[in-house]
This record gives structure tokens, sequence and C-alpha cells, in this order.
């Protein structure tokens, strides 16, 4: 076993806290209008007020690892929009329309959708729990 390996639920755990805590930042900046913000947005205005709520719980939902994998997928969906619809238009590729954060989101979410949270998460908490308990109730 390498050092990759006996590190990996832990580089993922901080992969996790990371990304999450960037994600939950676009939020907040849209939510509340602050961190350079030219102003807050209206979770009613269609797609960037949704969108923001959605980067703000997510981020936050992310970063203590509850629900990770559907809310990982959620984001996910949810930048692949962002992508498609707001920088995909202005040219094919990423690079062209200034869309490498949203398809940089979109890639990293979804596979933490598949590989799950790793260390340090409340998913893995509540995995245990459940997991002593059946032994308790066998």
């Amino acid at each position: 076993m390498t050092i990759f390996d006996r590190g990996r639920d832990h580089a993922i755990a901080l992969t996790r806290i990371v990304v999450g805590a960037l994600f939950m930042c676009h939020g907040v900046q849209k939510l509340f209008g602050v961190m350079g913000a030219k102003g807050a947005v209206s979770i009613t205005t269609w797609p960037s007020g949704p969108a923001a709520l959605i980067e703000f719980v997510a981020g936050a939902l992310i970063i203590i690892g509850f629900g990770t994998r559907i809310v990982a997928l959620i984001a996910s969906g949810e930048m692949a929009y962002a992508y498609f619809v707001a920088h995909q238009p202005d040219g094919l590729l990423p690079i062209q329309n200034k869309g490498e954060l949203a398809a940089m989101y979109s890639w990293v979410f979804l596979l933490l959708a598949f590989i799950g949270p790793g260390a340090w998460a409340v998913d893995r908490l509540i995995a245990s729990r459940k997991q002593e308990q059946a032994l308790v109730d066998a």
C-alpha cells in the first residue's frame, strides 16, 4: 500500500471541503452582494437566483459531507446547465467562451458523486452509526 493509497480518503475529503467552500462563495456573492459582487440577486430571478441558492446550500452541504453524492450530482447538473446556457453560445470550447470554471466544477462534482465524500464527512458518521445499530440489533 503506497502513501497515495493510505491518503486517498483524506485527499478526497480535503478536495471536497475546498471545492465546496469555493462553490459556496459563489452563492454567497450572488445572494448577498458581497465579495466583489455588483449587487445581490433575488432568488426569484431566473436562472441566477435559483443557481445562487443551489451554490450556497450545495456548497455548505458538500463542505460538511452531508448527502454528498446527491448534492454533488445536483451541483454538477447546475454547472453543466450554466456552461451550456451561459457560456457555450459564446464559443465551442471553454477557453473560448470563459466557461472553464463551470466545466471544471461540473466534472469535479460529478466525480464526487461517484467516489463519495472521503473522510471527515457526516455521511460517514451516519453510515457507521447505522452499521453499529445493525450489529446491536442482530
